[in-house]
Parts: structure tokens; sequence; C-alpha cells
């Protein structure tokens, strides 16, 4: 549902957990090579809202969060969808002449909850690298001691504590505070129902496979981009001996066969689409809103494949995507446009220290959303355009827009998102 968010809007801040030191430090350390700076100040500045007994806030509007963090209101707001999509805090809405939102606050994972869910890990990695990653864990690993030598003379509770009776005291306790945190909330690839179904029965105890284990395989398969026949297999290579599924090790095989699938390579993004939450509500008026649409729902990987007319894109054209997206933290949509823009402008040619020149230059500009893209390409465009005309005498050329000259070529694509932008690419043949 979008509301339109304006600066005198108000909002009060409750927070539904405890808060300390430790958490700013998860937050600045895991959390924000995930979502940004600018997401985690955001929060910080939610949390400096609060009261003295830290419960909730006064009434503040956004015009306030627009002067203390000197951000557009614009700006504020794809912050805290980062926030809200990456689970540290939730939004509410009354509606009104003047909306009223409710931010309620939860805590970070601690490191060892960050580190075991395979989403936050693996982006963790790839936006860190595989060497700060380590250093980064390295620094939270508790010292090892051997305590071969000595013995535990620790008191139990009833060694030093005497129960007596006492008058029995109701309390409601539902609303006791305690820490909370909320998971990730994406959309699966795959069908587990579909996947049991396709393993033997009495193969697995079934009764065993609770929510947190269901949850657990649906974020392995999202991470690798795994479909439900290869989850079949890995599932069935994961099972003990009392036909339980070992979670840890379905990690370990899951993470071994991408690295055998993909030449040792750790699991990048580059199968992932647009982020749903940044993108445009079109209404496919025009020919532009149909290219917004088709650079919003086909990954970077997809969008080359189609470029490429139906050829698999190169290792050197996946590692072009991967550095765009994991070094330069453009989202999948903007690295269509750019590279569409590239191959425009360079004789269909991806030549990484031109795209680096370019890259360097959007990200300076914090371009993620596919139409901020799209309005720098076309400026950038007709800029070169004027250039090049004035190096050529006498021979004026009609400019188009470029979003008018471009064109996208058909192929399969995936299976499942063939049939859906089918009609939509037809017109940029």
């Amino acid at each position: 549902m979008d509301i339109n968010l304006v600066p005198l809007d108000t909002y009060v801040v409750i927070n539904k957990t405890f808060l300390s030191e430790y958490d700013r430090k998860i937050l600045t350390l895991f959390y924000q090579p995930i979502i940004g700076g600018l997401s985690i100040n955001l929060y910080f500045t939610l949390w400096a809202n609060l009261n003295l007994l830290d419960t909730s806030s006064n009434v503040y509007n956004h015009y306030y969060l627009m002067s203390n963090l000197r951000i557009k209101l614009n700006e504020i707001l794809e912050a805290r969808e980062k926030l809200e999509a990456i689970g540290l805090i939730k939004t509410y809405v009354k509606k009104g002449d003047i909306n009223t939102y409710i931010y309620e606050l939860y805590s970070p994972l601690n490191v060892f909850d960050f580190i075991n869910n395979p989403i936050l890990n693996t982006l963790l990695l790839n936006n860190l690298g595989e060497k700060e990653y380590k250093r980064l864990i390295n620094h939270f690993n508790i010292p090892n001691i051997s305590y071969q030598k000595y013995e535990n003379i620790s008191k139990s509770f009833t060694d030093i504590f005497k129960t007596t009776s006492i008058d029995e005291v109701e309390v409601n306790t539902n609303n006791i505070r305690r820490i909370s945190t909320l998971d990730i909330n994406f959309e699966p690839n795959i069908d587990l129902n579909n996947i049991f179904s396709l393993i033997p029965e009495g193969y697995i105890n079934i009764s065993s496979i609770d929510s947190n284990i269901r949850n657990i395989i649906y974020k392995l398969a999202f991470v690798y981009n795994f479909d439900d026949e290869q989850m079949v297999t890995l599932i069935k290579n994961s099972v003990d001996e009392k036909k339980v599924i070992d979670i840890e090790k379905l990690k370990i095989n899951c993470r071994n066969y991408y690295k055998f699938e993909n030449a040792g390579k750790v699991t990048n993004i580059i199968y992932k689409s647009h982020p749903e939450y940044l993108r445009t509500n079109t209404k496919f008026l025009t020919q532009k809103d149909k290219l917004i649409y088709t650079f919003e729902t086909i990954s970077p990987y997809e969008f080359l494949y189609s470029k490429n007319k139906g050829v698999k894109p190169t290792s050197k054209e996946l590692e072009i995507i991967e550095k765009l997206i994991v070094d330069y933290e453009f989202t999948p949509g903007v690295v269509n446009v750019l590279l569409d823009y590239i191959l425009k402008i360079n004789d269909n040619k991806l030549i990484i220290g031109f795209i680096e020149t370019v890259a360097s230059q959007w990200k300076k500009y914090g371009i993620n959303k596919v139409t901020d893209a799209m309005e720098l390409a076309e400026k950038e465009y007709k800029n070169r355009q004027k250039i090049s005309a004035k190096n050529i005498k006498n021979n004026k050329k009609v400019e188009k827009p470029y979003w008018e000259e471009k064109g996208i070529t058909k192929s399969s694509m995936s299976s499942s998102k063939s049939d859906e932008i089918d009609e939509i690419l037809k017109i940029f043949e």
C-alpha cells in the first residue's frame, strides 16, 4: 500500500525491545554494510527520540527528521523502507488530514544469530569481501582458553537460596518489554510441499520439520538461487540416521554445491531482481513505463541473457555484474539501466575500465531507483550527443530521447518470467 508521506505527517516511536551500546556496535559493523549509513542514522535518530524510560517518544513530525538528518523526505522514506525490509522497524499508519505513523523499534540480531542467518550472512560477505568479513568475525570470537587444569566450583541456586511459601500475586506479563527481533520477509522461490512430495516416503521424519527448519530451507534456496529439484537432492544428502534434516550439514552442502557449480565462487546476487520496495508504481501507459517495469522485474543475469540473444553471460560479464552490485552497491534494476546505457554508447561492448568510470560517477549521485538511473542516463546521453554534434560541422542530428532509440531483444529467459514480460518486450524489438 503506497502512502504519500509529507513533512507535516506526525510519528511516535515505540520501543519493542531493550537497546544497548552492544546493539549500536552490531548495527554499525554488521547492518550498515548492507543497508547503508543513511538507514542506520535514521534508526539511531528514532532511538534518540525515545523518552527517558526508553519506552516511547513524544510526537514529532517528519520535518524534524528532515532538518535533523539534513536529507530530503524521499531519502527518509527509502532509508525507512530498508530498515523495514531488514527487520529493524515496523511501521503503522493512521490516515487523516495529517497522517500519523507509529515506528516500532526492534533489536538487531546478535552476532551468532546474524552469522547463522543465510541471507544476512551472505549479504555481509558480499559487501565486505572475504578478508574484511573474516576479520570482523574474528573480532567477536571467544578467546580459546584451556580449562584442562581447572575445576568448576560455581555454586548452584539451591546451594545458596531456600524456598519459602508466599502468597501468589497475579501479574499480567504480556506487556512487559523484552528483547525482540524481527525476521526478514521475502518471497520464497521454492515450493516446499512439492519438494517433500518428491522425496520417498519414510526417508525423512516429516514431524521433525518445524517452522524454523522450513524457514532456513527457504532462505538457503533464496540465497543460492536453487530450484525445487536441486533442493530435493541437497535435503536428501543432509538427513541424519534419525531421519532428521541436519541444518548445519544442509548449509555446508548448499554452499559446497554452489561453489562446485560456479567454479569455487561464493554466492552473489546477480540473479536477484530489483527490490519490491524500490519499484515504481507504473500504469503501463507509455513505452517508458513498460521499460521501467522490465528493468525492475528481471535480474541483471536475465537482462544480459536477453541482450545477448539467448547466449549465457560470460564469466567476465558476471564479474562485472557482481562488482556493480557488491562494490558499487547498486540495486539490480539500476545495474540493468547502467549496463544498457554502456552497451548503447560503447558499441555493445562491456569494457570494465569504462564501466567503472561511469559507475563511480553514478555512485556519487546515490542512485538506487530505476527511474532516477534512467533520468541520469538520458541526461548523460544527451550531453554526449551535444558534444558530438559540435565536432561535426554542418551535420546536425535530430536528437531523440535515449529511451525511444533503444531496444531490448526478447529471448527465452527463465520460463517463470517469460510469459509475464513477453508482451512488454515486444515493443522494444
